[in-house]
């Protein structure tokens, strides 16, 4: 049976997600015992550069930990875990001078670091907790003194339906339990905090913008390039983006951003920064290469934006919300509740409904599928609404009930929406991942903030060939809302596959494409040899048909100037790899191979470690600096790149993948998606001055 999923239910769901307010949440910070037991480090600046350009970002912070106390003391700093992003590069500064990292078995890595501590010579590590956070020591911070130090991290950086997003994360999902219990944080920058971003893209942009942030500074440089500033106002070229950009909400004046400069910063709230490609782009195939001079083997990054041809459809089908109720989702509830009393008025009363609910067990608030009158939708909305958070999160039965009593005969989609970690019941990935596949439906998701675990829940949706989208408590609400709504309102391409003839190609991530949907980039990775031309076709089926897409471009023999690709390439299989490891058990070659990745392509692992000490202690215990080459090829590719305008990627001009212009918001209704996302932070900052109590 085709099953095509539309739909305006959509619209209040999504108010639902994005509307959430977090609860005071576990934030980016210096961690401390919660007992009080040693005194608290302070930090002093937290300064913060991105570049986004070529599809990836790279992020540098650099921090200033000052010990105000009569003793050395070890700092230990979290922060949550990047969206597909890992730790590239950990300096300390040591005796003033930079000293870079090297990734290490785990291990290894902390007996090394317990070993330079104990003999109170310096030394750092940088470790990931899972999916939840990158943890950071360092000792000693020296009595009455300041350590500085610096990570760099990269991630896949995508546009969808014509918008582009990044979130630096700072604020916790607030749902490890025992770190809650052991910790607390001290998330305030008590002198300097900025944060400056420069786009560089090859296509034009049209827009950007920074939600909830009125200081912040934008300036467009030329079609494609921009900058946004938040914190520190560099000289120059700011003062006139201020004047030209004062109109539109988005800027305050000069003494506003030296106020956040000489008040306390806290690390508490994501920031989030959207731009706008121009309307009307074409349909477009992108490859990024590197490949040394004398190397027979080069690692590109292929990305496919497709045009629109993805058609409306128009269908009613069955809707059910699954729906979390566990504790974490204090604070939060009421406006969940809210955004689908918003969705059940949507529905057409040909539609019917199920609300499943889970917290410890799972229960239905509805007595099975219920047609969408609009008495049945003011019922359940009120039953809904007079619901209480509490105790912990049994996923998999919330999932299980969801999926019971659908009927064979009609269009099903189930709506998830939870912020948290699955703790009670059956938490096993592949045991997920079996549950969904019994039945012939999309799974979509909504993953509350960023300790959410990100590996099982988008795993689990790719299995259904559905969706799954990371909500910020930041994120501007209506924005989200339609990016989303559009993919499930048209047809999807289904069964997707990509063949590369004439070039060898090999080591490509992801194995399994899925499904694309209305404006989704397709993203590939992996290594060919050799150089020259290569026949490319992408295969699916829309609606049950076969549907093909062709095109030819050359492999270059020579390119240099994006050395993080392979970098890039390493951490997607690495995430390949981790989601065999979570759906059958960890097996001594997955782990090893994760270890080896880790370890060649300098990227901090659940299995590596990023190790800082002194030069010459590197040298005594033998630990090649390959990190540091590696960083300083990069580091002179960055120059070069920031010296000229982005160079165009496109390799499909002369045979064209597609014939359409791709998918936009822009003229999608009588507001398009940009006017919403400049309208909604002004009206719902309206309303919290007139009632408070919204606020809370």
């Amino acid at each position: 049976m085709k099953r095509h999923l539309i739909q305006n239910a959509w619209h209040g769901l999504l108010l639902t997600a994005m509307l959430m307010l977090a609860a005071p949440l576990q934030a980016a910070g210096l961690l401390q015992p919660s007992d009080g037991s040693l005194p608290p480090l302070e930090i002093k600046d937290h300064n913060v550069e991105v570049v986004i350009e070529d599809g990836y970002a790279i992020t540098r912070i650099e921090q200033l930990f000052h010990n105000p106390h009569n003793r050395d003391l070890e700092a230990l700093y979290s922060f949550p875990v990047p969206a597909h992003g890992s730790v590239a590069e950990f300096t300390l500064w040591i005796d003033g001078k930079p000293v870079t990292g090297e990734v290490l078995e785990r291990e290894q890595a902390q007996q090394v670091y317990q070993e330079e501590k104990a003999a109170g010579r310096e030394a750092g590590i940088t470790e990931k907790d899972s999916y939840k956070t990158f943890d950071v020591r360092v000792a000693p911070v020296r009595a009455g003194q300041d350590t500085r130090i610096r990570l760099v991290y990269l991630q896949p950086a995508q546009v969808d339906t014509g918008i582009g997003r990044y979130i630096y994360p700072l604020e916790e999902g607030g749902v490890d339990e025992e770190k809650l219990a052991f910790w607390t944080a001290n998330e305030k920058v008590s002198r300097n905090f900025s944060f400056d971003l420069q786009l560089r893209s090859a296509y034009p942009v049209e827009a950007l913008r920074m939600p909830n942030q009125p200081q912040a500074q934008i300036q467009q440089l030329s079609d494609g390039e921009w900058r946004v500033n938040l914190g520190s106002v560099p000289a120059g070229p700011f003062d006139a983006a201020a004047a030209d950009n004062s109109n539109d909400g988005l800027l305050e004046n000069r003494s506003a951003v030296n106020r956040l400069k000489s008040t306390a910063f806290t690390l508490d709230q994501d920031l989030v920064v959207y731009w706008r490609h121009r309307a009307g782009l074409p349909g477009s195939v992108d490859l990024i290469a590197h490949k040394p001079e004398g190397r027979d083997r080069g690692t590109f990054m292929l990305v496919v934006t497709p045009g629109e041809d993805l058609q409306p459809i128009n269908e009613g089908k069955d809707w059910v919300f699954v729906l979390d109720i566990s504790g974490s989702m204090q604070g939060k509830f009421a406006t969940l509740a809210d955004g689908v009393q918003r969705a059940l008025q949507q529905l057409r009363q040909s539609d019917r409904f199920r609300i499943v609910l889970f917290n410890s067990n799972s229960s239905e608030l509805t007595p099975g599928f219920v047609n969408a009158t609009s008495e049945a939708v003011a019922h359940y909305s009120q039953a809904l609404a007079s619901i209480s958070p509490n105790q912990g999160t049994n996923l998999y039965a919330g999932i299980s009930q969801g999926l019971d009593a659908l009927d064979a005969d009609r269009t099903s989609a189930l709506v998830l929406v939870t912020d948290g970690v699955a703790n009670l019941g059956e938490t096993r990935q592949r045991q997920f991942i079996e549950l969904i596949k019994r039945r012939d439906i999309r799974l979509f998701t909504f993953v509350m903030g960023n300790s959410a675990n990100r590996p099982l829940l988008e795993t689990m949706t790719k299995a259904s060939n559905g969706f799954a989208i990371s909500i910020s408590n930041s994120d501007d609400i209506v924005g989200q809302l339609l990016a989303a709504s559009a993919k499930v309102t048209h047809q999807a391409l289904h069964g997707v596959e990509l063949h590369i003839a004439g070039v060898k190609t090999a080591d490509i991530t992801p194995q399994q494409i899925g499904s694309l949907y209305r404006g989704q980039q397709l993203v590939l990775l992996g290594h060919y040899w050799g150089e020259g031309m290569a026949e490319v076709e992408l295969s699916g089926r829309i609606s049950g048909a076969p549907k093909s897409y062709r095109t030819q471009f050359s492999f270059p023999a020579v390119a240099t100037e994006n050395p993080e690709i392979e970098r890039l390439w390493a951490y997607a299989s690495i995430e390949q790899a981790m989601q065999q490891i979570n759906d059958f058990g960890e097996k001594a070659d997955l782990r090893q191979a994760v270890t080896d990745l880790g370890v060649e392509y300098g990227l901090v692992t659940e299995y590596t470690a990023m190790l800082v000490v002194r030069d010459e202690v590197f040298a005594q215990r033998g630990i090649e600096r390959s990190n540091r080459q590696r960083l300083a090829v990069e580091q002179a590719a960055q120059q070069q790149r920031a010296s000229r305008t982005a160079p165009s990627r496109r390799v499909d001009t002369q045979q064209p993948m597609y014939n359409s212009s791709r998918a936009s918001h822009s003229g999608s209704g009588a507001l398009d998606v940009w006017s919403l996302l400049l309208i909604l932070p002004i009206a719902w900052l309206a309303l919290c001055r007139q009632n408070p109590a919204a606020a809370e």
